[in-house]
């Protein structure tokens, strides 16, 4: 296969060179002098080739500092492994928490679904579209309802119904399946609360949509009670699930004005558009190594 090709007049590499070359690197530590000329100077070491630089700071004199590169290197199989290797040295350095992944290496997602199938199947089409670089190992479920849909795509679907008396159990279940097979889960709209022993075994890998713009109309029936308070805005917000019922650092957030002709059932419909939309980007930058988290807040380099 050529590195390159010609189009309109100029070299580029092609997608598939630069999909099987790009490496990303995500960083956060204490602000010090010097962290991007290192950093940069380290990578130049290596044959990397910096794409993408992004950075942030909470204090540029005693806060904290975020950073996100994206890198080619064109013996890629053989210097991945020495660059990884080697940064270990800079993170002692610097104190740094770092995250180094690569294109070759594709997540693995799970689902998790309950009644309503609008978050569930916009995920689904992003990932069969190819716009979701992912792989769906399974969707779990707490009703049947969806199983001859999902399995019509080829993915595994578990039924697994959840009570108060068998939430335990259920639990048991589900991290039986989900063990070694993938790297995070999605929330679908699936309508139980997590224990948080579950939620420790995948700490900041669990996205839940929220149907409201939080910290409004938290629990059930979120619609009627908007439609009750006559409001002009509804929205979603995506986040990463904690112990703290939906107030774990929140990923996106978007919103769609509405009137009052809007019933309740009219602010529903508009709700769910909005709720898949931001799930979506919610899932693909944490797919694309795009999230830092710090504290109960996140930087998105998106």
């Amino acid at each position: 296969m050529p590195k390159y090709t010609i189009r309109g007049g100029s070299t580029m590499k092609t997608e598939a060179y630069m999909n099987q070359n790009r490496g990303k690197l995500l960083i956060s530590c204490p602000e010090k002098p010097g962290i991007i000329s290192t950093i940069s100077n380290f990578l130049l070491e290596h044959d990397a080739n910096i794409v993408r630089f992004d950075q942030h700071t909470t204090d540029p004199q005693s806060g904290m500092f975020f950073m996100r590169i994206e890198f080619e290197m064109e013996e890629f199989d053989e210097t991945y492994g020495k660059l990884e290797e080697d940064l270990h040295t800079i993170a002692r350095e610097y104190s740094m928490d770092w995250k180094l992944s690569s294109k070759k290496k594709r997540k693995r997602m799970a689902i998790f679904v309950s009644k309503e199938d609008h978050c569930l199947m916009e995920l689904i089409w992003r990932w069969k579209s190819g716009e979701l670089p992912v792989d769906i190992p399974m969707v779990i479920s707490n009703h049947p309802d969806f199983k001859e849909e999902v399995e019509a795509f080829g993915i595994p679907y578990y039924h697994i119904p959840v009570t108060r008396e068998t939430k335990k159990e259920a639990e048991k279940k589900q991290l039986e399946l989900l063990k070694g097979k993938v790297d995070f889960i999605a929330l679908a709209r699936y309508m139980q609360v997590l224990t948080p022993h579950f939620v420790e075994q995948y700490s900041k890998q669990i996205i839940n949509i929220h149907h409201s713009f939080l910290p409004a109309f938290v629990g059930a029936n979120p619609y009627v009670r908007a439609f009750n308070r006559g409001v002009k805005l509804i929205g979603a917000t995506a986040h990463y699930v904690t112990d703290d019922l939906d107030e774990g650092p929140i990923i996106e957030q978007d919103v769609q004005r509405v009137n009052h002709r809007y019933t309740a059932e009219d602010l529903k419909i508009a709700g769910r558009h909005v709720e898949k939309q931001v799930l979506a980007k919610a899932v693909s930058w944490h797919v694309d190594n795009a999230i830092l988290v710090h504290g109960n807040k996140t930087i998105v380099f998106n």
